[in-house]
């Protein structure tokens, strides 16, 4: 796995000073502190740009641009930084199954991590939009795990498949099924080529923005903007125009929008069809 140019200022974005210890407590803290500073967003399949995963990319895109990325990015760059840091950690895929039945044979199409400490297998994933985790899961319980989000749980096959599962609204949503196969670039090259570029991908010509903050989360769908609280009822608007659509993108996501003429017709297009 390639090292990281840019380790130190990607710590410093994550509030470290100097390189943590690898201790589960560091990587609690690392996925916390991730994914309530970089959005989970998809303006380059929105614009149908390609989307490069090599690290210096992901590096510059992410953390010189001031952008954020989807799970072939965000994940990749993660692992990087777990891998730097010393920690015991390795990529893996797996399938979306949200929003239908959990059996669901889907594309293999999502990127995480296995981080295995004193013996303890844990799943980290920081590139998994609005329903991120925002603590690593201990692999091997189908116990409910508390994280400073949603309630999750992981439950097993017994033939080689885990399904990871959030609580929302007291129920119980399966959000993608995955194995511990050992994977290659050329895998998450695949993958990406298909999120990126295929006409049935959910993200071509589509806006996904999430980032979470304690006791919510922030989700922008083309259009449609909420903010979901763990305590209350979700805050849900459409938004009207392209310049609100950027104010959002910048004031709340925190992304240094590459503004355009070109990008300018897409948001406002994004607006028409909602309306």
């Amino acid at each position: 796995m390639p090292l990281l140019t840019h380790s130190r200022l990607y710590l410093q974005r994550l509030g470290y000073d100097a390189p943590p210890a690898p201790t589960l407590q560091t990587l609690q803290a690392l996925q916390l502190r991730h994914v309530c500073t970089f959005a989970f967003e998809s303006l380059s399949t929105l614009m149908r740009l390609p989307v490069p995963i090599d690290l210096p990319s992901v590096e510059q895109k992410v953390l010189l641009e001031g952008r954020g990325g989807y799970c072939y990015e965000l994940n990749q760059m993660f692992l990087a930084l777990l891998q730097e840091l010393g920690f015991d950690a390795s990529g893996i895929t797996g399938r979306v199954v949200m929003g239908g039945p959990p059996d669901a044979h889907t594309a293999r199409t999502h990127r995480l991590s296995l981080v295995t400490l004193d013996g303890v297998r844990y799943i980290s994933d920081v590139g998994f939009g609005g329903m991120v985790p925002s603590s690593p899961l201990q692999l091997d319980t189908e116990a409910l795990q508390v994280t400073a989000h949603e309630p999750f749980r992981l439950t097993f096959d017994g033939e080689g498949s885990y399904t990871l599962w959030a609580q929302v609204a007291g129920e119980w949503r399966g959000l993608y099924v995955f194995d511990l196969q050992v994977q290659a670039g050329i895998d998450y090259e695949i993958g990406n080529w298909y999120v990126s570029t295929h006409p049935g991908s959910p993200f071509v010509g589509q806006l996904k923005v999430a980032r979470l903050a304690p006791g919510k989360r922030y989700t922008l769908n083309n259009a449609s903007y909420a903010v979901h609280y763990l305590d209350r009822p979700s805050e849900k608007r459409t938004l009207g125009s392209a310049d609100e659509l950027l104010d959002v993108l910048g004031r709340t996501f925190d992304i240094q929008v590459p503004v355009s003429a070109s990008l300018r017709q897409i948001l406002d297009s994004l607006v028409v069809a909602i309306s």
